[in-house]
């Protein structure tokens, strides 16, 4: 038998998505074939100290916000660990691995700024590279790269939080491009952390704030009466995409809670949609990540206009949630690619770019 491959699985981080994080990185390590891999768990506190052993991530679980811990969420298991300090901290070492798996969503873990650390340490990682990343994390730079490349988005501003010291001009710049209801986020968050939906000026002020607590920048969105479409693609430079999923939210719209805590929510793998519109969904998911420059993975989201039947391209996710509820994953498994073959691939695309075998 040959040697197994070691896999640092790096979870946790300092994002609004921690708890996400943890609960994805659970699922990961459970599905990877212990015949074939030897998992290093590495789990980042949301104080930016990191955390080595069998033992990081129940730690960390144990230290999450239970609010915001998905209601798929189980406890892993106590074990040992040992505290790296912060990166730069004197004694702070990169645990060795063969592959690292940064299972980390949000700011300091998907928008390159782990990539970035992994590229001067020479180390092969899982997922997109420090440019896809970056764009991808920012919604701004992504529509705009979208645009470039000339994929359909909808409307959509750009405010800043200075602006908002004088929040009725921008509300009137707001009102003048786009028309109620809009969609406002924080331009580095996923898991629809800080987002809210506006019906008028009042609703729109106390969504521009709530999206100001997480972020400087911030989308402002032309909402649409939509079916959420959602595909997964998987690759380096040869790309394919699944079949499509939608989404039924619990809620009005797929928030935070009705995305995690409700479990009301309800997913539809593959999606009710006839073969021309699957075409055209996987053809746009695979111009949408060749627009970044992706590698290894991502999910890309699309709003089906319920009125017109136009589809558009709302954001790719360059490392979309793992837990078992996650859209990934269940699209891959509909389209014959069950979780833990699709994490092999995974892996081996993360070598293949570094110019290693599996």
């Amino acid at each position: 038998m040959s040697k197994p491959i070691t896999i640092a699985v790096i979870f946790g981080g300092q994002s609004g998505e921690h708890e996400v994080s943890l609960v994805s990185a659970h699922a990961v390590m459970n599905n990877l074939d212990p015949d074939r891999y030897q998992i290093e768990p590495i789990g980042i506190g949301k104080d930016g100290r990191w955390w080595h052993g069998p033992g990081a991530l129940a730690s960390l679980m144990a230290a999450a916000d239970p609010a915001r811990l998905p209601a798929s969420a189980t406890m892993a298991t106590p074990g040992p660990v040992r505290a790296l300090g912060r990166v730069g901290e004197p004694g702070w070492a990169l645990p060795a691995a063969d592959v690292y798996f940064p299972v980390l969503h949000g700011p300091y873990g998907e928008d390159g700024t782990i990539q970035g650390l992994l590229e001067l340490a020479g180390c092969p990682y899982v997922g997109c590279g420090v440019a896809a990343s970056a764009v991808g994390m920012d919604k701004g730079l992504m529509k705009a790269a979208f645009a470039a490349a000339g994929l359909p988005v909808l409307p959509w501003l750009l405010v800043r939080r200075p602006e908002l010291a004088a929040i009725e001009t921008v509300c009137d710049r707001i009102e003048a491009a786009l028309r109620f209801p809009v969609f406002v986020k924080p331009a580095n968050l996923g898991s629809s952390v800080g987002v809210s939906k506006a019906r008028d000026r009042a609703e729109l002020i106390a969504a521009l704030r709530e999206a100001a607590r997480y972020d400087r920048r911030i989308i402002v969105e032309q909402g649409i009466p939509a079916r959420e479409i959602e595909i997964s693609v998987l690759g380096n430079d040869q790309i394919e995409a699944s079949l499509p999923g939608e989404i039924i939210p619990a809620g009005e719209w797929y928030d935070y809670h009705a995305k995690y805590i409700d479990g009301g929510s309800q997913t539809i793998v593959p999606a009710a949609l006839v073969p021309e519109q699957i075409a055209q969904v996987q053809t746009l998911a695979i111009q949408a990540f060749q627009a970044i420059d992706g590698a290894g993975l991502a999910r890309v989201d699309f709003l089906l206009d319920r009125a017109q039947g136009t589809l558009w391209l709302n954001e790719v996710n360059t490392m979309p949630g793992f837990t078992p509820i996650s859209m990934y994953a269940k699209m891959w498994a509909a389209s014959g690619l069950p979780y833990p073959q699709l994490l092999d691939r995974l892996v081996a695309l993360a070598l293949a770019r570094a110019g290693r075998a599996a």
